[in-house]
């Protein structure tokens, strides 16, 4: 039962961080697109342009050639969706980044508990950060506030987050009492991938 529990919630993290690199790729070219646009744009109001070609210069600007519009915006909201999404794959693999100067001279045993106070601690914060963003969300949506240039409702992007966010939280619930179970047990129940440094 437990292997199936835990292919259930590295399934999820895997998907989720597979949707946030996705999107973050999405983002990226959106931007450079925007950059490129906009430079464009800028080349094409140069009184160079204006001066030797000004025919081509309008008929361009005309088709819209310049910078995404509200592409910050996206970006914005896109950018917070997508590290939401990569938490869960960083908790149920132990990849967030180590310094184990100070742990390299202790027991397994003591390492273990370490770890569960570790999980434990990433356990509450994801927990407020995930109540936080509800509470936010909930407040920009009383409130009506909308994005500058878009004007779409800025609790949308709050919305957004708020999903991967809550699936990460109950990863790291889930965690924090595997790493409590292995410490009881003082066996490994799930492979510590961790981020060498």
């Amino acid at each position: 039962m437990f292997r199936t529990i835990h292919k259930l919630f590295y399934g999820i993290a895997w998907v989720m961080a597979l949707i946030g690199g996705l999107v973050l790729t999405l983002l990226v070219l959106m931007l450079c697109l925007s950059i490129i646009g906009r430079e464009a744009s800028d080349l094409l109001h140069s009184a160079w342009m204006q001066s030797t070609m000004p025919g081509v210069a309008q008929s361009l600007l005309d088709a819209g050639v310049g910078p995404i519009f509200g592409d910050y915006e996206f970006l914005v909201g896109g950018l917070a969706f997508a590290v939401f999404c990569f938490l869960g794959w960083c908790q149920i693999t132990a990849g967030h980044a180590t310094v184990d100067v100070f742990t390299a001279g202790l027991s397994d045993r003591s390492r273990r508990w370490l770890q569960v106070a570790i999980e434990i601690l990433f356990a509450v914060a994801l927990v407020v950060i995930a109540i936080q963003l509800y509470d936010g969300m909930n407040t920009l949506a009383r409130r009506r506030s909308t994005t500058f240039l878009l004007q779409y409702p800025l609790w949308w992007n709050y919305a957004l987050s708020l999903v991967p966010a809550v699936l990460t939280a109950i990863i790291a619930i889930y965690m924090a009492l595997v790493r409590l179970a292995e410490a009881v047990s003082n066996q490994s129940l799930v492979a510590s991938a961790g981020a060498d440094h």
